[in-house]
């Protein structure tokens, strides 16, 4: 449905569980350099669970290489710094969702360039940010829940439960 983008991610446990949100929701997941974790790094692995063979990630060199590759592509880059605010947007299949590092977020030169693809999850005046997998998982379902969730199962299971 949508590409979930991580700007030199530096916490193992963020992306695993961006992972696994990526691949509950059909979602394609692309990682910038540098990293700071190795793939392999057993947190990494833990957060994801069991999860990963349901999603489709991809490790690229820059952010300019997904530009150059999706040239076609919209982009939305979440920060703090933004006047629209994600419930705002309007996204559609195949749209790119960019975050971050945890510990500085996109640089502010993309930020200017971007300024009508920029992006906030409210929040009070008083916090700084939101956790980078939460932030994800409020992205990735809001545009799910503009676009009807489709794809995504169309019911849960209670039927199946006996009531006394």
């Amino acid at each position: 449905m949508f590409h979930v983008v991580l700007v030199e991610p530096e916490i193992p446990q963020n992306t695993g569980n961006i992972a696994r949100t990526c691949a509950a929701t059909g979602c394609e997941l692309h990682l910038v350099r540098p990293l700071g974790f190795e793939i392999s790094d057993k947190q990494l692995k833990r957060a994801g669970l069991d999860y990963w063979h349901l999603v489709k990630v991809t490790v690229h060199d820059s952010l300019g290489e997904i530009f150059e590759k999706f040239p076609e592509a919209r982009f939305f880059f979440f920060t703090t710094k933004a006047r629209k605010t994600c419930a705002e947007a309007e996204y559609r299949a195949g749209d790119f969702l960019v975050f971050g590092k945890e510990t500085r977020g996109l640089p502010e030169e993309l930020l200017i360039r971007h300024p009508d693809e920029c992006v906030r999850i409210p929040m009070i005046a008083e916090s700084r940010s939101l956790n980078l997998s939460n932030s994800a998982a409020i992205a990735v379902y809001e545009g799910l829940r503009q676009n009807g969730f489709r794809g995504l199962c169309g019911e849960g299971e209670l039927h199946r439960l006996k009531w006394e």
